[in-house]
C-alpha cells in the first residue's frame, strides 16, 4: 500500500521503516526535506523517500498521523483533500508532563482527530506500547496485542494487515469510540513505564482457553 507517514520521530521513523521492509510504498511527511535528521531515518527505509507534509497527504492511501497530538489537527487541515482515504490515528492526549490523558471517556483523541478528516476513515492503533516494541512486537514466541478501533468495516482489514505486517496480533476492538478505552491503555503502560518501574520492553497480551 502507499503509506504516508507523518512524523519522522522514534514511532514515525518506527513504523516506517518497518513497512518499507514488508515491501510497501512508504512516503514519510515532512516540514523539510532539507532536514539533515531524515537521511539517518531513510537509510535504514528501503525504497522509502520524504516529501513535505501536503505532498504525502496526496501521495498516501494510508496516513499515519506520528505526531503529538495537538500537531494532528493542523496536520489534516493542510491537506486539500482526504475522501476514500484511511487515516491511522497513533497519538495520545497527553499532558505536557505525560502524567494524564487531556481528554477522554466522554470523547477521544480519535474522535477529534475524525471530526477534522472530512471523507476519510480514521483508525486508532499503535498508540499503547512503545517505538521499541513496535520495532520487534514478539516475545519468544508470543506476539504482542495491538488493538485496532474504527467504524469503517470495509477498510478495517486493511489496517489490521498492516499493522499485523509489523509482527503484532492484530485485534479488531469494534467501533471509534473504543478509542476512549484504548486512550487510557496507553497511559497505563506510561505509568508502567515510566513509574512503576516496567521500562519499556513490555507489552500488552491476551491469554485464551
Amino acid at each position: 500500500m502507499k503509506i504516508a507517514v507523518i512524523g519522522t520521530g522514534s514511532v514515525g521513523g518506527t513504523l516506517g521503516r518497518a513497512w518499507a521492509a514488508k515491501g510497501h510504498d512508504v512516503c514519510f511527511g515532512v516540514k523539510r526535506v532539507a532536514d539533515p535528521k531524515l537521511q539517518t531515518v531513510l537509510e535504514d527505509a528501503p525504497g522509502a523517500r520524504a516529501i513535505e507534509i501536503p505532498g504525502a497527504l496526496v501521495a498516501g492511501e494510508v496516513i499515519v498521523l506520528a505526531v503529538p497530538f495537538p500537531a494532528a489537527t493542523a496536520v489534516l487541515q493542510s491537506a486539500s483533500d482526504l475522501s476514500g482515504k484511511i487515516v491511522i490515528d497513533c497519538t495520545n492526549p497527553l499532558t505536557p508532563d505525560f502524567s494524564d490523558l487531556s481528554l477522554g471517556f466522554s470523547t477521544s483523541a480519535a474522535e477529534t482527530i475524525a471530526a477534522s478528516a472530512k471523507g476519510a476513515s480514521v483508525f486508532k492503533t499503535l498508540n499503547h506500547t512503545g517505538y521499541n516494541v513496535m520495532a520487534q512486537p514478539a516475545f519468544g514466541e508470543q506476539k504482542a496485542v495491538m488493538f485496532v478501533a474504527g467504524d469503517d468495516a470495509a477498510r478495517k482489514p486493511a489496517v489490521l494487515s498492516l499493522v499485523a505486517d509489523l509482527g503484532f496480533e492484530a485485534i479488531d476492538t469494534g467501533p471509534l469510540r473504543i478509542a476512549r478505552l484504548l486512550e487510557p491503555l496507553a497511559m497505563l503502560w506510561i505509568h508502567l513505564a515510566l513509574v512503576e518501574g516496567q521500562g519499556r520492553d513490555f507489552a500488552f497480551g491476551l491469554l485464551r482457553r
